[in-house]
């Protein structure tokens, strides 16, 4: 289940025609029920991503234990991030939310790395217009 995670996230990048470059670092636990996967993408605009993801295998289910998914223009300030940080317990989702470049918190899910890719491009499409 942690490999099928993880391929998810390096299909969704192999379809993007926005990703100038990639990194992609993976760590597991020595039972190899749980990772610890990160990466640094940089976009065809100069903006970029990086996450951080901490996963758990139970069953047949992979558990997102810890995240964060950070979108910066290319100035390095914030575009949004998601994140499961437990400092803002009056959010409706806690500890899951969406931090937006103007200091608002909003609910929010933790997304699928095909649903980030997609907010990014329409992001970058919106900011060339």
């Amino acid at each position: 289940m942690i490999n099928a995670f993880i391929k998810e996230i390096e299909e969704a990048l192999s379809k993007s025609s926005i990703v100038v470059s990639s990194t992609i670092q993976k760590y597991f636990g020595s039972s190899k029920k749980d990772a610890y996967i990160r990466g640094d993408l940089l976009f065809i605009d100069m903006s970029s991503f990086e996450f951080a993801v901490y996963i758990t295998e139970r069953g047949k289910k992979v558990i997102i234990n810890k995240y964060r998914l950070q979108f910066m223009d290319s100035q390095n300030r914030l575009i949004f991030r998601y994140d499961n940080a437990p400092h803002h317990k009056d959010i409706l989702t806690f500890p899951n939310h969406k931090h937006l470049h103007d200091g608002k918190v909003i609910n929010s899910n933790p997304p699928k790395f095909s649903e980030i890719l997609e907010e990014i491009t329409a992001s970058i499409a919106q900011s060339s217009q």
